[in-house]
């Protein structure tokens, strides 16, 4: 139970500070845990995440103004002209956007932070963010910690 708390706990704070890597985190957490408990563990950091993407969200609604995340919520060269775009298209389109954002979540590519600041500037509904990115967060995580388990299970 502690190990769950924990993960969520440092998953909604990876998600709000870009360098704290949740990913290690649950890496690390693999070697000390048996598969029924990573499960939990990797749900609870998919929740946490989810929870920890949402101020931004509402940095590109512009309804939060927390000069940090303003500032964090700042596309950097490369990225503000292809967000343009993305915003263009998925204003044009919102089932592009989703998948955009199912995207990002479960690959990190374009940036989650990024996509996440997107679903807000073009107003995607809190919820469907909110569903699209536990979904996906939840089968990233769910990859990441139980195949290894499994490799180290496999081992002579």
């Amino acid at each position: 139970m502690v190990e769950t708390l924990l993960a969520f706990a440092f998953a909604a704070a990876a998600g709000l500070v870009p360098i704290l890597n949740v990913e290690v985190y649950l890496l690390g957490v693999v070697a000390l845990m048996d598969d029924g408990a990573l499960v939990a563990v990797a749900l609870a950091a998919a929740l946490g995440q989810t929870l920890g993407k949402i101020p931004y969200y509402y940095v590109g609604r512009g309804t939060l103004s927390a000069p940090w995340l303003r500032r964090r919520a700042r596309t950097p060269g490369k990225w503000a002209k292809r967000m343009a775009e993305w915003r263009a298209k998925a204003e044009e389109r919102p089932i592009w956007g989703v998948g955009l954002l199912a995207l990002s979540s479960f690959a990190s590519v374009p940036p989650f932070m990024v996509v996440s600041v997107l679903a807000g500037v073009v107003r995607m509904n809190l919820l469907l963010f909110c569903a699209v990115t536990f979904a996906t967060r939840a089968a990233r995580f769910l990859i990441l910690v139980l195949a290894p388990a499994w490799a180290l299970s496999h081992l002579p």
